[in-house]
């Protein structure tokens, strides 16, 4: 399985920004996807996640109200619009899928199966 991450890049504080995440086929129609970022120097922290089932959404605290999680499942992409960009958002951001994420373990990376690359995202002040 493989997922590549899209859509980073160098913009100011206020602005926004849409990642993209596509993937190929799974092994599971079912599954948990979540985007983590890591800023430099410190850990990977969770953004924002679909729970397995239900399909209800999850965000930090310090995104909610200027990200959103989205998946488009007809076209395998998962999406992570970002809006009033702070330059505390800069990070390298990374795109996950878990098959067996259980709700509660959103937020932990390791219970993700499959990882994208990483796309960076600098917020200029």
């Amino acid at each position: 399985v493989q997922l590549q991450a899209s859509g980073g890049g160098l913009v100011q504080a206020g602005d926004s920004l849409r990642l993209s995440c596509t993937r190929s086929e799974l092994p599971s129609n079912t599954y948990a996807v979540a985007w983590f970022r890591q800023a430099p120097g410190k850990e990977r922290e969770f953004v924002a996640g679909i729970s397995r089932t239900g399909g209800r959404t999850y965000y930090t605290d310090s995104v909610k109200g200027r990200f959103t999680i989205s998946r488009d499942n007809a076209k395998n992409a998962v999406y992570l619009q970002m809006n009033s960009l702070k330059p505390e958002d800069t990070a390298v951001y990374y795109c996950a899928i878990g098959l067996r994420t259980i709700t509660s373990a959103l937020g932990n990376p390791h219970s993700y199966d499959y990882w994208g690359q990483g796309t960076l995202v600098t917020v200029s002040s």
